[in-house]
């Protein structure tokens, strides 16, 4: 049997009939699909072609072994055992082996992983997670790929984030050969992954799949959990993965760009057209000035009933979440809300309409509130700050920090700036205060609260930014007393300790 048939087809340019793809692909929230598609699919392994027929029938059990055929395709894998994969152990499979980096510098290793940047922090969604993107195309080679050191770059890149509910986006296209790891690899790299990987994980979505993709999934299949597989959402263009996690900009690698616009190009240019004129249509309309959400804190301040600079809706939401009953509810802003409840009483803030919080979820209202931060036509702590709180971890003293902090927030800040930010981390320092009972520590609520209170106005963060805005939003937490401690007016905002 031919044993090379996947690289031959490689050439052939056929296209593939993909197991089971519905002819109208589900919503992403539908149940009937555990992997639902965000459209059509396509299959973007060039010139890869087998018959369906085999991922039409129930998976094989361990030990037997899985036969492709197709009259340009023969070839058999063995379905490893439950030896080989369920009770696996590093001397039986040889992993000590595998992952042993002899003759190479560790230290030289992690950075060459850092510059290519493989992984990075990219955002968040419509509900506020985190979203990390992986890049298939920065991945380094299977000799340096397949090493402990690799798996704990990984988990060190990402485990900030994964105390909280996140989202990965994995980008498979422009995969090289020489970096395609072995799917023994895979199972051990899964196994290493703490709960809370997979626990908070909400969902994974696949960009432009291949076949290697379902391939892998379909040996993986068996013995990976129910809920982990309805995680997975395959999507076929940047646009719709754009359009299902509320991202304005998507910067990704030159491949993967390329790549898109090569297969969408059709599709690409009409959605363009259509969101360029319903931006028109809506610079043209009038926004209601009960609006709230998605305008500038002027616009707010100008046209509601705000005491000291504070929106109506962040009072409520605040009032609510300070209650002796809900402040201590566990993991109160790391877990996310029902996205279609908070998008209704977004509506009916924005329209005018009162709406009473007590009868709603704890994680609803936390929601909402971050909703409200992410959503500020320029974001709270504003664009001209950026680029020094990104430099926060060039501050080596505590004199540094401290007069520095002071005075990017005293001196530079807009005044209803200055005093909704005050608001917001008095409140937070009341959540801190029950942290024996909530689990939101200062670290865990500058994850959440940093990517929401400050975004670069074009460019996308990286994992390089987002590491010392945490660690600003954090020294803030401590140190609100000393920050605080002297109430600034708008007239001596420049004098501070």
């Amino acid at each position: 049997m031919n044993t090379t048939v996947v690289d031959q087809q490689a050439n052939t340019g056929l296209p593939m009939k993909l197991p089971g793809a519905p002819l109208n692909p589900p919503l992403i929230d539908s149940t009937e699909d555990p992997h639902p598609s965000l459209s059509d699919w396509h299959d973007y392994e060039p010139n890869l072609e087998f018959d369906d027929t085999e991922l039409t029938h129930p998976s094989p059990e361990p030990g037997t072994t899985a036969v492709f055929d197709d009259i340009n395709y023969s070839a058999e894998f063995e379905i490893p055992s439950d030896d080989e994969i369920i009770k696996t152990t590093l001397e039986a499979d040889n992993y000590e082996e595998q992952l042993t980096m002899v003759g190479h510098d560790e230290n030289a290793i992690r950075k060459d992983f850092k510059r290519r940047k493989f992984i990075e922090f990219i955002g968040t969604d419509k509900q506020g997670q985190p979203i990390i993107a992986i890049y298939a195309c920065r991945l380094p080679e299977r000799k340096d790929l397949n090493s402990n050191i690799f798996i704990d770059f990984i988990i060190k890149s990402m485990e900030e984030f994964v105390q909280n509910d996140y989202i990965i986006a994995y980008f498979h296209q422009g995969m090289k050969d020489n970096s395609k790891p072995a799917l023994q690899f895979l199972w051990n790299s899964y196994k290493e992954l703490d709960r809370s990987f997979k626990k908070n994980l909400k969902k994974l979505y696949v960009v432009h799949p291949t076949t290697f993709i379902r391939m892998v999934w379909f040996f993986f299949k068996p013995i990976i959990s129910e809920k982990f597989k309805s995680k997975l959402i395959y999507t076929s263009s940047l646009d719709e993965l754009k359009q299902s996690l509320g991202l304005n900009t998507l910067k990704v690698p030159d491949p993967v760009r390329e790549f898109d616009e090569k297969i969408n190009n059709g599709n690409r240019y009409t959605l363009r057209a259509s969101k360029s004129s319903l931006k028109t249509s809506r610079s043209l309309e009038t926004i209601p000035k009960s609006a709230q959400f998605g305008v500038s804190l002027r616009f707010i301040i100008e046209n509601s009933a705000c005491l000291n600079c504070i929106p109506p809706i962040v009072r409520k939401c605040v009032d609510h979440l300070s209650l002796p009953d809900v402040v201590e509810t566990e993991g109160i802003f790391r877990r996310s809300g029902n996205y279609a409840r908070i998008k209704e009483l977004r509506a009916k803030i924005n329209g005018g309409e009162e709406v009473q919080l007590s009868s709603e979820d704890t994680h609803v209202v936390a929601s909402l509130l971050k909703t409200f931060l992410r959503e500020l036509e320029e974001p709270l702590l504003t664009y001209e700050l950026y680029d020094d709180i990104t430099q926060f971890g060039e501050w080596k003293t505590e004199e540094q920090r401290s007069r520095n902090v002071k005075q990017l927030l005293r001196e530079r800040l807009p005044e209803e700036n200055y005093e909704l930010f005050k608001y917001v981390v008095e409140f937070l320092g009341k959540i801190m205060e029950r942290k024996d009972f909530n689990k939101m520590t200062s670290s865990n609520l500058a994850i959440v609260f940093g990517p929401n209170l400050i975004w670069p106005k074009q460019e996308q963060m990286s994992l390089d930014e987002i590491g010392p805005i945490n660690a600003f939003i954090d020294y803030v937490l401590q140190h609100q007393d000393d920050i605080y401690f002297v109430d600034i007016n708008k007239k001596d905002r420049g004098a501070y300790d």
